[in-house]
């Protein structure tokens, strides 16, 4: 069987439904590997194993007197999942990334870990983000950078880096993340993972931090389809208070059951030239879209490609977006000076957006979403393209704490592609096609209609059996 940690996460939830799997045992296989390898990857800001034990041992005697009473137990039950530290877990220290907030301990749950408590998944800690996830890096000022477990000199990405690290260095089997603009995305594709950003609404955000903006959304990081499918199915559904809500899967349907199913032939549309004005594409980001394409129509879907017009409007709503969503958690006059150069200046811009403009942006977003419907998902079943427009970046590399305005620049010529999918409520997966001759990953993005989430599944379980990636490991895992 190798480690446990090898063992994807369905095949550990089988195993303790079975009983060969003991939650405690992999629970402590976990924990262990966290005190050993957390301080390289950058993976945790905050470890939890006295509550992972205290669920642990309390799974274990749950699981006991299922098998003994013959009763089922949920998909993930016994499983560590860990949650990100801009999420909610109450009695936990969560610090949105922030030494504003380094002491800040909710007395409430997320819905998200709510619906993971339920499930009986095991908390394992809360997972490295950067300051309130406005960067597309993972670099903070209370713990070490987040990086990719394939070079230890490479940013992991953000702002979900924390938990992609912890997935792909092998500290947790499966990961929680949410994404405001390609924050899951981004650190799958950095760390060779599967990511999927849900439809807006299949993820409640509530019950205290509802997005307004409607960019921001939960979802799963995993190493395979189906784990991440089966995640999803934890995390999705509506809950009180939610203020929109995705088309349900029809009676007795799972995510789970989409990711071993033919998608079908698809009309698939190719976008790979960057949509945001002076953004050059890497020739590796261009090898990995070019190779997914050509394993696309290899498959039997028909792929046109096709290249829009540049527009800087989206940018600049985005921007405008993102300046006033950064003003929303409240911090003292005092701690304005422990921010990050970055959040200040966005909050400063933020803060002098008039709500016409705001409205503006909003509105810009909608229009958006009903032209890719009209101009490109009325035709065409998924979009595909690069996830990235560059490799993985070094630590440090696209930070400019000298200059945050130039900073917020670079960040968009680094991911350019996934904002378009926060901005219009859609649902995108990066998947891990790629790796360069140096052994970097380079994920490609998929996106689809709004509400089929499923159909992007099939499609990725598709591309994963054709060309399997979940064998592929850095050498920490060993």
């Amino acid at each position: 069987m190798g480690e446990l940690h090898d063992l994807t996460a369905v095949e550990q939830a089988a195993a303790i439904r079975a009983g060969s799997l003991s939650p405690v045992e992999l629970t402590e296989h976990y924990l262990a590997r966290m005190e050993r390898l957390d301080a390289a990857l950058g993976a945790f800001i905050t470890r939890t194993p006295e509550i992972a034990r205290k669920q642990a041992a309390d799974a274990e005697a749950t699981a006991l007197a299922a098998r003994r009473e013959d009763r089922g137990l949920p998909a993930l039950f016994g499983v560590p999942v860990p949650v990100k530290d801009l999420n909610f877990v109450a009695g936990v220290r969560c610090t949105l990334g922030s030494a504003a907030y380094a002491e800040h301990v909710p007395d409430t749950d997320d819905h998200v870990v709510t619906r993971l408590r339920d499930a009986g998944t095991i908390l394992l800690g809360k997972t490295n983000t950067p300051e309130f996830g406005l960067p597309c890096y993972t670099e903070n000022r209370l713990a070490p950078p987040a990086r990719t477990p394939w070079d230890l000199t490479l940013s992991a990405g953000g702002s979900s880096g924390g938990a992609a690290a912890a997935v792909a260095g092998g500290l947790a089997p499966i990961a929680q993340g949410s994404d405001g603009g390609g924050s899951i995305r981004i650190p799958s594709s950095v760390c060779g993972l599967f990511g999927i950003k849900p439809s807006r609404g299949r993820v409640s955000a509530g019950p205290v931090q509802h997005d307004v903006s409607g960019l921001s959304t939960s979802g799963p990081i995993a190493r395979t389809v189906a784990d991440a499918a089966t995640l999803l199915d934890i995390l999705a559904g509506p809950m009180p208070g939610a203020p929109y809500g995705a088309p349900s899967l029809p009676p007795g349907e799972t995510f789970a059951s989409y990711a071993g199913r033919d998608p079908g032939r698809l009309r698939v549309v190719s976008l790979p030239e960057p949509p945001v004005p002076g953004v050059e594409l890497h020739a590796d980001c261009r090898a990995a879209h070019d190779a997914a394409a050509a394993l696309l129509r290899d498959l039997g879907h028909e792929v046109d490609e096709l290249e829009l017009p540049v527009d800087k409007s989206v940018k600049t709503a985005f921007e405008t977006a993102w300046a006033v969503m950064a003003t929303v958690y409240p911090v003292a006059p005092q701690d304005e000076e422990r921010l990050m150069p970055l959040t200040r200046r966005l909050r400063s811009i933020g803060a002098g957006v008039s709500g016409p403009a705001f409205a503006s942006a909003l509105y810009g977003f909608r229009a958006l979403g009903q032209l890719v419907a009209d101009a490109l998902l009325s035709t065409y079943d998924v979009i595909l393209t690069p996830t990235l427009a560059k490799p993985p970046a070094p630590v440090g590399g696209l930070r400019d704490d000298e200059n945050p305005a130039a900073e917020f620049e670079g960040l968009a010529h680094f991911t350019p592609y996934t904002p378009l999918y926060n901005a219009t409520g859609l649902p995108a997966v990066s998947v891990p096609l790629h790796w360069t001759e140096a052994g970097l990953p380079i994920g490609v993005m998929l996106g689809g209609r709004y509400g089929e989430d499923g159909t992007l599944v099939s499609l990725a379980g598709q591309l994963e059996r054709a060309r399997p990636w979940a064998h592929r490991r850095p050498e920490v895992w060993a």
